[in-house]
């Protein structure tokens, strides 16, 4: 499903496909290779810039809203491991007091 989002990526990739891919990847190597790309031809770095958008929106619909982490090469892992994803802040467990111990002395043959 495309979202508002997503349409201001392909707006933005329409008018400069590095730009796009930096907000999709951050300043890693496939932006590196959309700036070269749209040097050598403008077609090659649209191309790869909307491959870049395809490769996001598969992740969201297969991971979930914010439910992956961008590894490379247009390959996303999830964050969760079709597990729960963690509990917010607000909600704390007490702590058990730790009991006292008495200090170690590592490496020492006299022990007081």
């Amino acid at each position: 499903m495309v979202k508002a989002s997503d349409v201001v990526l392909i707006l933005v990739a329409i008018i400069f496909p590095p730009a796009a891919a930096l907000i999709i990847t951050g300043c890693s190597c496939d932006f590196l290779i959309n700036v070269l790309l749209t040097c050598l031809g403008y077609l090659p770095g649209h191309i790869h810039a909307f491959w870049l958008i395809y490769k996001k929106m598969q992740a969201e619909e297969r991971f979930g809203h914010d439910g992956y982490r961008y590894i490379g090469s247009g390959h996303y892992e999830p964050l969760y491991n079709n597990a729960a994803p963690p509990i917010p802040y607000p909600q704390q467990q007490q702590q058990q007091p730790m009991p006292q111990q008495a200090p170690q002395y590592y490496g020492s043959t006299d022990n007081h």
